[in-house]
Formats: C-alpha cells, sequence, structure tokens
C-alpha cells in the first residue's frame, strides 16, 4: 500500500492518571507469591514494565476513546462539523451494539454527516483503522476522520490478581497462561487523518506499508468475557516466537513495497510488549536498536493505543523530531502484522 497525500495530525496520547507499579502488582499478589515462594522483583525483571496507569474508576472504552478523540480534534484545529468518518478502533468496547463509535460521536457531538464504526483486530485496530481512513481519504470519500482508541485494562488485572491469589490449586506452571495479563494497562489515542493540504503544521505523513497474516496462530493469546468479567489467557512463549517469524516476513514485504531497508528510518516504534520481545524483534529484523523508542517501562501493554500513543510521546518528548522518517511495527493477537513508514514534518 502506498500513500500520496494523507497525513495525521493532532495525534496525541490520554495517560490515566493512576500509576500501579510492578512491586504494587507484587505486593497485590502477596498470597500468591508466598503460597508458590515466586522472588520479589520478577515481574519487572522479566518485562522491563516498571509501572502502568489505569484510570481511578470504571471508565468505558467510549469514554476513554472520546476523552483522546477530542484532544486531537483540537489539536488539529477542527471540530466535530469537519469530521467526516470516526472509528473507534479499541480491543475494549462498550457492548456487542451498538458500535462503541455510536457513544464515542454523542460524547463528542459530532454532526450527522459523520460515518461511524468499530475497527477492532487485537492490538492492531488503531493502524487498521488509519489505513481504512487513508484509503477513503485518497479516493476521495472523505476529507477528515477522526480515528480514536481507548483501552482499560484495569478490570482484566484486578480478575487476574484475584483469581491468582484465591486459586490454591494453581502452581508455577499453571500460572503461565495468565502471566501476560499483568503486563496490561490503560490509556487513549487519537489522530485525525485527512487530506494533506487541509491539516496543518507538525502533521505525520503516511508513505506507504504492508501487512502480514498468520491465522495458524490464532490460539495463541485468547481474550474474552467470562461470569462478566474480561478473562485471558496466552501462551507468552509461542506467541512469541510466532509473532517475532511473522513481523520478520512482514518486514520483507514492507521493505519491498516502501523501498526502504534497514538503515532508512531515524527511529522505530514497536507495540509494546515488553523488554524481550523488543528485544528479539529488533535482532531479527537486523535493526539498530538505539533507533528504539519504547513506553512499555511506564505504561505497560495498552493494547491498540501502544503504537499510537508511543509516537506521540516522542513527538510531545522532542525524541522523534520534524523531518525524521519512522517506521511503525504493529503486530495483535490472531495473529496480524501492519508496518507503516511515516514521516514527521
Amino acid at each position: 500500500m502506498i500513500f500520496k497525500r494523507t497525513v495525521l495530525s493532532g495525534l496525541v496520547a490520554e495517560l490515566p492518571p493512576e500509576v500501579w507499579t510492578s512491586d504494587e502488582v507484587e505486593r497485590r499478589l502477596a498470597p500468591l507469591y508466598g503460597r508458590l515462594k515466586l522472588p520479589e522483583g520478577r515481574l519487572e525483571l522479566m518485562t522491563g514494565i516498571r509501572e502502568r496507569r489505569f484510570w481511578p474508576q470504571a471508565i468505558r472504552p467510549s469514554a476513554a476513546s472520546a476523552l483522546a478523540g477530542r484532544r486531537a480534534m483540537q489539536a488539529a484545529g477542527v471540530g466535530p462539523a469537519d469530521i467526516d468518518l470516526l472509528i473507534h478502533s479499541s480491543v475494549c468496547r462498550d457492548r456487542l451494539e451498538p458500535s462503541t463509535a455510536a457513544y464515542v460521536h454523542g460524547l463528542l457531538g459530532l454532526g450527522p454527516q459523520a460515518q461511524i464504526l468499530d475497527v477492532s483486530n487485537a492490538c492492531l485496530g488503531f493502524l487498521n483503522a488509519v489505513v481504512l481512513a487513508a484509503g477513503m481519504v485518497e479516493s476521495g470519500q472523505i476529507r477528515r476522520a477522526l480515528v480514536c482508541s481507548g483501552e482499560d485494562g484495569r478490570p482484566l488485572v484486578e480478575r487476574t490478581i484475584r483469581m491468582l491469589n484465591e486459586d490454591v490449586a494453581l502452581t508455577r506452571e499453571t500460572i503461565k497462561p495468565y502471566f501476560a495479563n499483568l503486563t496490561i494497562g490503560a490509556g487513549g489515542a487519537a489522530a485525525v487523518v485527512c487530506r494533506d493540504d487541509l491539516a496543518g503544521p507538525g502533521s505525520i505523513r503516511l508513505l506507504g506499508g504492508a501487512a502480514e497474516t498468520d491465522s495458524s496462530a490464532n490460539g495463541l493469546c485468547e481474550g474474552d468475557t467470562s461470569s462478566a468479567e474480561l478473562d485471558m489467557r496466552t501462551d507468552s512463549e509461542a506467541l512469541l516466537a510466532a509473532g517475532v517469524a511473522l513481523a520478520q516476513r512482514c518486514w520483507g514485504r514492507f521493505k519491498g513495497v516502501t523501498g526502504w531497508d534497514e538503515s532508512t528510518p531515524h527511529r522505530v516504534v514497536t507495540h509494546q510488549v515488553g523488554r524481550r520481545h523488543s528485544s528479539l524483534l529488533f535482532e531479527k529484523l537486523g535493526l539498530d536498536p538505539a533507533k528504539d523508542y519504547q513506553s512499555f517501562d511506564r505504561l505497560g501493554n495498552v493494547g491498540s493505543v501502544s503504537v499510537p500513543a508511543t509516537l506521540a510521546l516522542g513527538l510531545a518528548e522532542g525524541r522523534i523530531k520534524a523531518g525524521e522518517r519512522v517506521a511503525l511495527l504493529g503486530i495483535g493477537s490472531g495473529l496480524a502484522s501492519m508496518m507503516l513508514a511515516v514521516e514527521c514534518q
């Protein structure tokens, strides 16, 4: 896929105020740690995640998505009447019906001209939504789309802690499928996807990208509701191996489409899983680790929010600068990978 006239404007990260350190998570797991004689500090040591953020009270995904969406419109200098398409792209949704986008539309006061839909593809949803919106921009169907995401991992983490503490039959081996749950955080991200002549300074030009799918690995990470609560189980070792192998194939396709090679990007932003995933991914793709800009140490894994929020933070902190080319390397359970080439302006 190649894009000629599409940019992202007003990209923002919405960070919840409540911070949970990995030490705090382990303190909450004291009954489990005592029963299985687990060493303290293992969560941060194994993942590189020092802390993650949560909203202090229950929040609907639509509300988190709208928080980010409102700020993105303000940053892009547009109003509700300027949005032709709204896409809510989170793993988390308010309910099965109607679309969560229907609630976000109301919260933002968007006009009747705005189409609405949800795009959900595990942690890849935001990038999928950007590509779909960009295709409609390039074809002339719309002028502007608002892509937003709001993830709330707190219910999953709290349920996992409670279950691990209460199930005395669990062993060191049988807790493994639940370990990834403890890396999850919360947050929001949003951007206006529009024609380049409609964007102000500081936009991000979308150049091109590629996608790759391996549905044979669709059972390695599965999440669902269980007794009205969230539940997720992950084969972390198998998921890491299959995910990096998929990324290698997608990277080859990406280079063929964009003409980039390992030396082209000034910065690389990947899906923020943890230290081991990041290290292995850069090794297998032949990328310079010095180009890696990370947020997992302070945000954990925030699902579909991870890549856009990390890019937004890098720009806000001056770690990613105007004129630099950035490779966005996305991956989601399923397995699916999408890699996008962008240039900051």
